[in-house]
């Protein structure tokens, strides 16, 4: 298939979309300024393409030496899920119960170890800050050459990681213990969100191809989404606010392993090691906001916000947002958009009892 036939931004679920020739010159055309606007280099200069090459290197001995200094978490059962075109996978998840506790690990590739200060490669990743994803297109920060091969938590390879390890007590979630540490992991498959909702719908089935290798793969996507819808009612139930209270299984499942983790991190780093860092903090809309979000929100049409929660905005849109019609949900999460200040970085460590 050409370029301009090339699947672009394929829904889940979905075969490939097919572009004209037209619309993907257009397309390219608006990546051109967009590249031109923000002044994103969709190339690397040929110093950094060289040590990336260098650094892709005899990669096997190199995560064997490192086996000294690392946990080796390789027979720990792990898996990642991405979109369908994701073209390379930077976290993973694995999951155990125990009698007392929910053990949650959470992957992280470990990027840095393949680019060094002082270097050409680590300048270019520096002035970049982020990979940029735009439809049917991605601008790696580092080069591909690394980028979707030794710093990707492929399946069936060996590879370097930052690992978070969370302890859960079962009657609250709570952190019982945090550990984060460098490791080295195997992933046992790559699940697309499709794949992880056949696998949540029949564990047996759908996981057939992979049992040979993965063993319990079933067993341990099940258990993690009873885990995180866990997380996720416990979120609502404190007052956070969902937006998108109809997203799938999968997705479910990553953005609270996630959130769970950048708090295990934040909890570590700033309560317990004291750590200066920055973190984002949405304020909250004035009194005043919240009622004009919450009376433009009553005035659709079909939808009602329950009385008994008006005093408390957030539960209020929670619980609106899941007995609304689904043409309106778009409707009230921009009522609520407007009157949210935006997010601001704040520095400093959180004392006890701070809000993470």
């Amino acid at each position: 298939m050409s370029d301009s036939q090339a699947a672009q931004g394929t829904p889940e679920g979905q075969g490939p979309v097919e572009v004209s020739p037209e619309l993907a010159r257009h397309l390219e055309n608006k990546r051109e300024e967009l590249f031109e606007k923000f002044e994103i280099p969709d190339e690397f200069p040929e110093e950094v393409q060289a040590e990336a090459e260098r650094r892709s290197q005899d990669i096997d001995e190199e995560i064997q030496a490192e086996l000294d200094d690392r946990r080796d978490l390789r027979e720990l059962t792990a898996w990642t899920t991405d979109p369908v075109d994701a073209q390379d996978f930077d976290d993973a998840l694995s999951v155990k119960e125990r009698d007392e506790e929910y053990v949650l690990w959470v992957h992280i590739a470990d990027v840095t170890h393949y680019v060094a200060p002082d270097t050409a490669m680590w300048e270019s990743a520096r002035r970049r800050a982020s990979t940029v994803y735009l439809p049917g297109y991605t601008v790696h920060m580092l080069p591909a050459v690394l980028a979707e091969t030794v710093c990707s938590l492929v399946p069936h390879e060996d590879r370097l990681a930052h690992t978070v390890e969370m302890h859960l007590d079962k009657d609250d979630l709570s952190y019982e213990t945090i550990e984060i540490y460098k490791s080295v992991i195997r992933s046992d498959a790559r699940l697309t969100y499709t794949d992880c909702e056949a696998v949540l719908d029949d564990p047996a089935a759908a996981a057939e191809h992979l049992e040979a290798e993965t063993g319990n793969l079933g067993e341990k996507v099940g258990l993690v989404w009873e885990l995180t819808d866990q997380m996720h009612d416990q979120r609502k139930a404190d007052g956070s606010l969902v937006l998108n209270p109809r997203r799938d299984r999968a997705h479910t499942i990553i953005e609270e392993s996630m959130l769970k983790a950048n708090k295990a991190v934040t909890h570590e780093l700033m309560w317990d090691r004291g750590v200066e860092a920055m973190y984002r903090v949405h304020p909250q809309p004035a009194p005043e906001k919240w009622s004009e979000a919450l009376q433009e929100i009553q005035d659709l049409e079909g939808v009602s916000v329950p009385a008994a929660k008006w005093d408390e905005p957030r539960k209020a849109v929670n619980a609106t947002l899941e007995e609304a019609p689904e043409r309106q949900l778009d409707d009230i999460q921009w009522a609520v958009m407007k009157v949210m200040p935006r997010a601001n970085d704040q520095r400093g460590p959180r004392g006890p009892g701070r809000a993470v």
